[in-house]
């Protein structure tokens, strides 16, 4: 029986060619790098990870996975990138980064494996790049306890983000390599919210990303048109 991966081959291929880079700060990478610590603080904020048992969706070179365990967590990142996880794995080997492992499975394969396992889910930047996100919403949320937290960011889908996510970003700044992102696969927050919401995640905090070409500075805002994260939760009962 053939099980289907939600998963687009020419995304992971696309990811797997810049795998060796992914730790270069200077490289295609760096707004990972940059805004990692915003994104870092802002769920440990809302669920502090000392002690906590977490899943990082979509990890690739383990970025924010190798911080959540510096804060104390005891992180799983997985990815269906098989380059990225060997950089990670690599990194996390020569960092000496303690409680995190790497696993090559899909999100929808570990729900099936152990469901309710995660206190805290984090999926971010990854959305995008599926053919089907909603069965990624789904299995984090059955994959996080009773209570605990599942965190995702993405891009709007407006004639601002392409304009600024894929023409500024891709075409003009050159932050990313161009063909990095299909405006198609876009996600609005209604949308977002309605797939949370189908799985059962009650959205509780919702902050948008903005970025400064002139001073090369990311913060958080109230402005959602273009990068946002998402904070939701699995409910008690």
């Amino acid at each position: 029986m053939t099980v289907s991966v939600n998963a687009d081959p020419a995304e992971l291929a696309k990811f797997s060619e810049l795998a060796h880079r992914w730790w270069d700060p200077d490289s295609e990478f760096r707004p990972l790098h940059q805004i990692n610590p915003l994104r870092l603080d802002w769920i440990n904020q809302l669920s502090p990870l000392e002690g906590r048992k977490v899943l990082d969706v979509g990890c690739g070179g383990g970025i924010l996975s190798d911080s959540m365990a510096r804060k104390g967590a005891e992180v799983t990142g997985i990815d269906l990138a098989s380059k990225a996880l060997r950089v990670a794995r690599l990194h996390a080997l020569e960092a000496e980064t303690p409680r995190v492992q790497y696993r090559e499975i899909s999100v929808e394969e570990l729900a099936n494996e152990c469901p309710g396992s995660f206190d805290t889910v984090t999926c971010m930047e990854m959305l995008e790049h599926v053919p089907d996100p909603q069965s990624v919403v789904a299995a984090c949320a059955r994959l996080v306890k009773p209570g605990g937290w599942v965190f995702f960011s993405t891009i709007n889908r407006n004639a601002k983000a392409f304009a600024l996510a894929i023409v500024g970003a891709e075409y003009l700044l050159k932050m990313l390599p161009q063909g990095t992102h299909d405006y198609a696969k876009f996600i609005r927050p209604s949308e977002l919210a309605s797939a949370c919401r189908q799985a059962g995640l009650d959205v509780l905090h919702t902050r948008g990303m903005q970025y400064n070409p002139v001073t090369g500075r990311y913060w958080l805002s109230g402005d959602t048109d273009v990068n946002y994260l998402f904070a939701t939760r699995r409910p008690t009962a």
